[in-house]
Protein backbone atom coordinates (compact mmCIF):
# COMPACT_ATOMS: atom_id res chain seq x y z
CA UNK A 1 0.00 0.00 0.00
CA UNK A 2 1.26 3.30 -1.01
CA UNK A 3 2.17 5.70 1.96
CA UNK A 4 0.11 8.71 2.51
CA UNK A 5 1.88 11.43 1.14
CA UNK A 6 2.51 9.03 -1.94
CA UNK A 7 -1.57 8.09 -2.02
CA UNK A 8 -2.14 11.95 -2.01
CA UNK A 9 0.12 12.99 -4.35
CA UNK A 10 -1.19 10.64 -6.98
CA UNK A 11 -4.34 11.60 -6.59
CA UNK A 12 -3.37 15.15 -6.72
CA UNK A 13 -1.90 14.56 -10.08
CA UNK A 14 -3.98 11.83 -11.33
CA UNK A 15 -6.47 14.35 -13.82
CA UNK A 16 -3.07 16.21 -15.24
CA UNK A 17 -0.82 12.81 -15.40
CA UNK A 18 -1.15 11.35 -19.17
CA UNK A 19 1.01 8.17 -18.16
CA UNK A 20 -0.75 4.52 -17.40
CA UNK A 21 -3.32 2.28 -19.17
CA UNK A 22 -6.41 4.15 -20.36
CA UNK A 23 -9.02 1.65 -18.64
CA UNK A 24 -9.03 2.55 -15.14
CA UNK A 25 -9.32 -0.58 -14.21
CA UNK A 26 -6.21 -1.62 -14.82
CA UNK A 27 -4.60 1.62 -13.20
CA UNK A 28 -4.23 -0.12 -9.64
CA UNK A 29 -2.67 -3.10 -11.05
CA UNK A 30 -0.27 -0.77 -13.15
CA UNK A 31 1.10 1.63 -10.20
CA UNK A 32 1.39 -1.88 -7.83
CA UNK A 33 3.73 -3.05 -10.25
CA UNK A 34 5.77 0.33 -9.96
CA UNK A 35 5.93 0.20 -6.27
CA UNK A 36 6.77 -3.40 -6.14
CA UNK A 37 10.14 -2.68 -8.57
CA UNK A 38 11.29 0.62 -6.61
CA UNK A 39 10.61 -0.90 -3.74
CA UNK A 40 13.57 -3.77 -4.20
CA UNK A 41 16.99 -3.08 -3.71
CA UNK A 42 18.75 -0.24 -5.42
CA UNK A 43 22.61 -0.37 -5.73
CA UNK A 44 25.16 1.96 -7.24
CA UNK A 45 27.10 0.27 -9.39
CA UNK A 46 29.56 2.50 -11.47
CA UNK A 47 30.40 5.99 -12.60
CA UNK A 48 32.26 7.00 -15.20
CA UNK A 49 33.31 10.32 -16.57
CA UNK A 50 34.93 8.57 -19.82
CA UNK A 51 33.33 6.46 -22.02
CA UNK A 52 35.97 3.65 -21.60
CA UNK A 53 34.08 3.83 -17.58
CA UNK A 54 30.75 2.76 -18.77
CA UNK A 55 29.87 -0.15 -17.61
CA UNK A 56 28.13 -3.16 -19.25
CA UNK A 57 24.64 -3.00 -21.24
CA UNK A 58 23.53 -5.92 -19.68
CA UNK A 59 19.99 -4.27 -18.09
CA UNK A 60 17.74 -1.99 -19.94
CA UNK A 61 18.37 1.91 -19.02
CA UNK A 62 16.33 4.75 -18.53
CA UNK A 63 18.78 8.40 -17.84
CA UNK A 64 17.84 11.25 -16.02
CA UNK A 65 18.88 14.80 -17.86
CA UNK A 66 18.48 17.94 -16.97
CA UNK A 67 19.68 21.68 -16.26
CA UNK A 68 21.73 21.52 -13.10
CA UNK A 69 19.97 21.98 -10.30
CA UNK A 70 16.46 21.17 -11.69
CA UNK A 71 16.35 18.39 -8.81
CA UNK A 72 16.93 14.90 -10.87
CA UNK A 73 18.69 13.51 -7.43
CA UNK A 74 15.69 14.57 -5.51
CA UNK A 75 13.78 12.79 -7.92
CA UNK A 76 16.18 9.64 -8.38
CA UNK A 77 15.70 9.08 -4.40
CA UNK A 78 11.83 9.87 -4.57
CA UNK A 79 11.40 7.21 -7.12
CA UNK A 80 13.51 4.18 -4.86
CA UNK A 81 12.83 5.66 -1.42
CA UNK A 82 15.94 6.34 -0.54
CA UNK A 83 16.83 9.30 0.57
CA UNK A 84 20.77 9.52 0.25
CA UNK A 85 20.82 6.90 -3.12
CA UNK A 86 22.05 9.91 -5.37
CA UNK A 87 24.16 12.47 -4.40
CA UNK A 88 22.13 15.80 -4.15
CA UNK A 89 24.65 18.92 -4.78
CA UNK A 90 24.15 22.06 -3.48
CA UNK A 91 26.93 23.27 -6.23
CA UNK A 92 26.26 23.40 -9.88
CA UNK A 93 27.80 21.83 -12.16
CA UNK A 94 29.65 19.86 -9.55
CA UNK A 95 28.21 16.26 -10.81
CA UNK A 96 30.14 15.94 -14.03
CA UNK A 97 29.94 12.06 -14.17
CA UNK A 98 27.66 9.19 -15.73
CA UNK A 99 26.60 7.20 -12.22
CA UNK A 100 24.66 4.16 -12.21
CA UNK A 101 22.36 2.20 -10.02
CA UNK A 102 21.18 -1.27 -10.70
CA UNK A 103 17.38 -1.73 -9.72
CA UNK A 104 16.57 -5.06 -8.45
CA UNK A 105 18.90 -6.33 -11.49
CA UNK A 106 16.35 -5.84 -13.51
CA UNK A 107 16.36 -2.13 -14.48
CA UNK A 108 19.32 0.49 -14.89
CA UNK A 109 18.86 4.01 -13.69
CA UNK A 110 21.50 6.61 -15.20
CA UNK A 111 21.84 10.25 -13.36
CA UNK A 112 23.54 12.17 -16.11
CA UNK A 113 25.49 15.55 -15.79
CA UNK A 114 23.39 18.72 -15.16
CA UNK A 115 23.81 21.26 -18.31
CA UNK A 116 23.02 24.38 -18.93
CA UNK A 117 25.32 25.81 -16.06
CA UNK A 118 27.15 28.99 -16.93
CA UNK A 119 30.37 29.05 -14.58
CA UNK A 120 31.44 25.58 -16.20
CA UNK A 121 34.60 26.29 -18.07
CA UNK A 122 34.32 25.55 -22.13
CA UNK A 123 36.90 22.89 -21.91
CA UNK A 124 34.77 21.10 -19.23
CA UNK A 125 31.19 21.66 -20.96
CA UNK A 126 32.87 20.41 -23.98
CA UNK A 127 34.10 17.22 -22.92
CA UNK A 128 30.45 16.57 -20.82
CA UNK A 129 28.96 17.50 -24.30
CA UNK A 130 31.30 14.80 -26.38
CA UNK A 131 30.18 12.15 -23.70
CA UNK A 132 26.79 12.89 -23.24
CA UNK A 133 26.64 12.58 -27.44
CA UNK A 134 28.48 9.52 -27.47
CA UNK A 135 26.70 7.60 -24.86
CA UNK A 136 23.04 8.20 -25.77
CA UNK A 137 23.83 7.77 -29.46
CA UNK A 138 25.64 4.27 -28.83
CA UNK A 139 24.26 2.97 -25.74
CA UNK A 140 21.92 -0.03 -27.45
CA UNK A 141 19.55 -0.89 -24.04
CA UNK A 142 19.08 3.07 -23.24
CA UNK A 143 14.93 2.74 -23.40
CA UNK A 144 14.00 6.04 -22.10
CA UNK A 145 15.37 9.29 -21.24
CA UNK A 146 13.45 11.32 -18.64
CA UNK A 147 13.67 15.25 -19.40
CA UNK A 148 13.30 17.08 -16.33
CA UNK A 149 12.17 20.26 -16.96
CA UNK A 150 11.57 22.96 -13.58
CA UNK A 151 8.17 23.92 -13.75
CA UNK A 152 8.83 27.18 -12.22
CA UNK A 153 10.74 28.29 -15.25
CA UNK A 154 9.39 25.99 -18.36
CA UNK A 155 11.88 25.17 -21.36
CA UNK A 156 14.84 26.76 -21.82
CA UNK A 157 17.29 27.47 -24.60
CA UNK A 158 19.65 23.99 -23.04
CA UNK A 159 16.61 21.97 -22.56
CA UNK A 160 15.65 22.72 -26.48
CA UNK A 161 19.49 21.89 -27.56
CA UNK A 162 18.98 18.31 -25.27
CA UNK A 163 15.83 17.38 -26.87
CA UNK A 164 17.42 18.15 -30.65
CA UNK A 165 19.90 15.74 -29.61
CA UNK A 166 17.90 12.97 -28.04
CA UNK A 167 15.83 13.81 -31.52
CA UNK A 168 18.80 12.91 -33.88
CA UNK A 169 19.89 10.32 -31.28
CA UNK A 170 16.09 8.62 -31.93
CA UNK A 171 16.25 7.92 -28.41
CA UNK A 172 12.64 8.18 -27.10
CA UNK A 173 12.03 10.84 -24.06
CA UNK A 174 9.50 11.86 -21.78
CA UNK A 175 9.53 15.17 -20.39
CA UNK A 176 9.26 15.30 -16.85
CA UNK A 177 8.46 18.77 -14.74
CA UNK A 178 10.29 19.05 -11.41
CA UNK A 179 9.10 21.01 -8.36
CA UNK A 180 5.71 20.90 -9.28
CA UNK A 181 4.42 21.52 -5.62
CA UNK A 182 0.64 22.37 -7.23
CA UNK A 183 -0.16 20.51 -9.97
CA UNK A 184 -3.18 21.57 -10.66
CA UNK A 185 -2.23 25.58 -10.23
CA UNK A 186 -2.77 27.81 -13.28
CA UNK A 187 0.93 28.52 -13.39
CA UNK A 188 2.11 24.95 -13.88
CA UNK A 189 -1.01 24.12 -16.21
CA UNK A 190 0.79 26.90 -18.55
CA UNK A 191 3.81 25.33 -18.19
CA UNK A 192 2.19 22.15 -19.18
CA UNK A 193 0.36 23.57 -22.47
CA UNK A 194 3.72 25.62 -23.27
CA UNK A 195 5.62 22.47 -23.23
CA UNK A 196 3.56 19.94 -25.05
CA UNK A 197 3.34 22.32 -28.28
CA UNK A 198 6.96 22.29 -28.00
CA UNK A 199 7.03 18.80 -28.11
CA UNK A 200 5.20 18.47 -31.36
CA UNK A 201 8.25 19.42 -33.31
CA UNK A 202 10.34 16.82 -31.65
CA UNK A 203 9.98 13.22 -33.17
CA UNK A 204 11.52 11.28 -30.11
CA UNK A 205 9.72 13.30 -27.79
CA UNK A 206 6.76 10.99 -25.84
CA UNK A 207 3.68 13.08 -26.33
CA UNK A 208 3.13 13.64 -22.99
CA UNK A 209 4.22 15.75 -20.11
CA UNK A 210 4.76 14.44 -16.55
CA UNK A 211 4.57 17.03 -13.13
CA UNK A 212 6.67 15.87 -10.35
CA UNK A 213 7.16 17.36 -6.73
CA UNK A 214 10.05 14.80 -5.14
CA UNK A 215 9.23 16.58 -1.74
CA UNK A 216 5.76 16.03 -2.07
CA UNK A 217 5.47 12.41 -3.76
CA UNK A 218 3.28 14.28 -6.39
CA UNK A 219 3.24 11.91 -9.84
CA UNK A 220 6.02 9.74 -8.35
CA UNK A 221 3.47 6.43 -8.03
CA UNK A 222 2.96 6.61 -11.97
CA UNK A 223 6.53 7.89 -12.46
CA UNK A 224 7.88 4.62 -11.04
CA UNK A 225 4.50 2.48 -13.56
CA UNK A 226 5.93 3.84 -16.76
CA UNK A 227 9.91 3.16 -16.00
CA UNK A 228 8.46 -0.61 -14.51
CA UNK A 229 7.12 -0.97 -18.07
CA UNK A 230 10.81 -0.97 -19.43
CA UNK A 231 12.24 -3.33 -17.16
CA UNK A 232 13.18 -6.76 -17.58
CA UNK A 233 9.62 -8.75 -16.48
CA UNK A 234 9.96 -10.23 -12.86
CA UNK A 235 10.47 -13.74 -12.45
CA UNK A 236 7.22 -15.86 -11.97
Amino acid sequence: MAAPAEAEGAAGTAALSPLGPEDPAERPAWLERGRYLFAQDCRFTHAAATLDQVPPDDLPEVAFAGRSNVGKSSLVNALTGRATLARISHTPGRTQQLVFFSLADRLGLVDMPGYGYAKVSKAVSKAWNTVLRSYLRGRVPLRRVCLLVDSRHGLKPADVEMMTLLDEAAVSYLVVLTKADKPGSEAVRAVLRDTEAALKRHPAALPAVHPTSARDAIGIAELRASLADVAIPAAG
